[in-house]
Formats: structure tokens, sequence, C-alpha cells
């Protein structure tokens, strides 16, 4: 080989397909010649229970002389097998050095005339063109995202009057009555009742307007105070006859049921409750798609923003490169 080539020696071994083949991964070569790698390449099967084991040592050398090179031992199966010995031949390039004046200098950097044509001007002539186009898009998707307006869900708080707040408002208005309805009992008892009712639908979740006292008193027999149920139920059966039997009340008996009313809401009250409830409008299909829409717009006005950045800030530095360099 010539000086500063490269010059490959192929090892092959030939073996059973059970047998284990190692090759040297260094060679012990003469000073003067360099190892630069060693590639193993796949084994071959060539049939008969045999396999075909390869390897290729690239060599290399920057001096002319003859260098013998050493047997390469392969290992198979715990057992070593030598190559011949090989030698390896270096030439060098002749160079008349009598006729210096052949030998020219290096010349000057010429300028060559611009041609849009040049692979390096179309490249930067199609990312320009790519990136006007992008932002084009960019400038209509905005367009288009403001003339889509947003759909803007007002949150609404209610304030809420706790039932024994709005029980007990009721029923001070019934005591201010008291003189009036005690000519009418039918009305009074009907007040007291319903009040009581509308108290127990909104604390414990049933619909009592809708149901019979007996069934009232059901419902509240896991109430804490066995006595405030016993004296709701003493009203409940003084109004039932009331209304429905023409019964005669007294006036004491009139003001003990409104205490036992009292007694029974104060007793059965939630203090904790809270006051204000946050209502959260349910918006349309419409709605909906409108918003998401916006979204996928926002996105995509994202993603097209920094695409025509990065392209600009390419095109920048390839013509900057391109000019100068």
């Amino acid at each position: 080989m010539l000086v500063g080539e490269q010059v490959a020696i192929t090892v092959t071994a030939h073996a059973k397909d059970t047998a284990r083949v190692d090759f040297p991964r260094s060679l012990l070569v003469p000073n003067g010649i360099e190892v630069l790698e060693a590639v193993e390449e796949t084994p071959v099967s060539e049939g008969n229970g045999m396999m075909r084991h390869q390897v290729n040592y690239i060599l290399t050398s920057f001096t002319d002389t003859v260098y013998p090179l050493p047997p390469i031992p392969v290992r198979i199966s715990g057992k070593e097998y030598p190559t011949r010995q090989l030698a390896l031949q270096v030439y060098t390039v002749d160079v008349d050095t009598t006729n210096y004046e052949k030998y020219y200098g290096p010349k000057d950097v010429q300028e060559l005339p611009m041609s849009w044509k040049d692979d390096e001007w179309g490249k930067a002539l199609g990312l320009s063109f790519l990136a006007v186009i992008l932002l084009l898009v960019c400038i209509w998707l905005i367009v288009r995202l403001k003339s889509n307006k947003p759909i803007i869900a007002h949150i609404r708080i209610i304030k809420r009057v706790p039932p024994h707040q709005k029980a007990m408002k009721a029923i001070d208005e019934i005591k201010a009555e008291h003189m009036v309805m005690a000519e009418n009992p039918k009305e009074y008892y009907t007040k007291l009742t319903d009040t009581l009712r509308q108290y127990i639908n909104e604390r414990y979740g049933f619909n009592a307007m809708e149901m019979t006292s007996s069934e009232i008193i059901e419902r509240l027999t896991n109430t804490d105070d066995p006595k405030s149920l016993d004296e709701l139920r003493q009203l409940f059966t003084t109004a039932d006859l009331v209304k429905f039997a023409k019964y005669s009340t007294l006036i004491n008996e009139n003001d003990a049921n409104l205490v036992s009313a009292i007694d029974f809401i104060n007793q059965t009250k939630q203090e904790n409750v809270p006051t204000e409830e946050i209502v959260k409008p349910e918006l349309t299909e419409e709605q909906v798609q409108s918003r998401k829409m916006r979204k996928v717009l926002i996105v995509l006005i994202a993603l097209l923003a920094v695409s025509v950045v990065a392209l600009f800030s390419y095109i920048a530095w390839f013509m900057y490169d391109l000019l100068f360099y």
C-alpha cells in the first residue's frame, strides 16, 4: 500500500456452530504500523453444523518499508490456532524535486457571480416563501379568533337564608297576627303547620308539603329529641282536628302549640349552614363547541408563531453565513 493509506487483514475461522471462537482485539505489530480498528462480522452458517466467523483488522502506516506481520492467534473452544505469517510492503510517492517550477502555489479566492439557481440561494428563497405563508396563515387565524368572541360564563353567588331563620321569621309573623287568628283557628293552624312543613322539607330533604301528619312524624322518628317529636305530634294532631273536625281550641292551647313549634325548630336547626351558594351556569352544546374551537385556534396560533420565528431566525443566520463566510 501507499504511505498513509489503509489496508485490511481478513481473518476467517470455520468451526462448528457449538464452538466458541475468540479473535484477539489487539494485534502484536511492529513499530511503524497502527491498528485502527477490528471489525467483527456476524457469523454465517455454512451448513452441516458449520459456521464461518470473520474479523477485519484495519492497518495503516506512514513509513515506507517492509513490515513482517506475526501470526494472529485465534482461539476456538479453548484451543489456539495461529494464522500464516504475512508481510506488509509500504510504498512512498516519488516526488521530482528537480523541476520545482512546475509546482504552483495556492491561488487567491475568486469571487463567483451570484445566481438564484444555486442550491443555497434556492434553499433560502424557498424557506422565506414558506415563512411568509405561515405568517399569513397565523394572521388569518388571529383575525378569526378576534371575530369569534369569547364566551364568558358568569358565576352567580346566591345568598340563601337557613331554613330555621326562614321558619322563625314566618312564626314571628304568625305571632304578630295572633289576635286576629284567634277568631279563625283553622287559618292559624294552617299557617303554623305549613311553616313547619316547609322547614322540615328544607331541613331534612323530603317533601313534607305533600305528606300527611302521620307520615311526617314517621319520617322524623330518628330525631335526637323524642320529647320535641311528641310535642310536634300533638301539634299536628290538634291542627288536623281544627282543620278537618272543626275542633275548638283555647288561646293557651294555641300558645302552647306555637311554643312547641319554636322549640322543635330550635332543637333541630343546623348552625353551620352555608349562607351562600355558587351557581355555575351550564353552557349549551353550541357554546361548548365554540369554546373548544377558540382553544384550538389559540394552540394553532402559538405553534405557527413559534414556527415563523424559528424560520426567520434560521433564514437570517443562513443568509449571514452565506454572505460573510
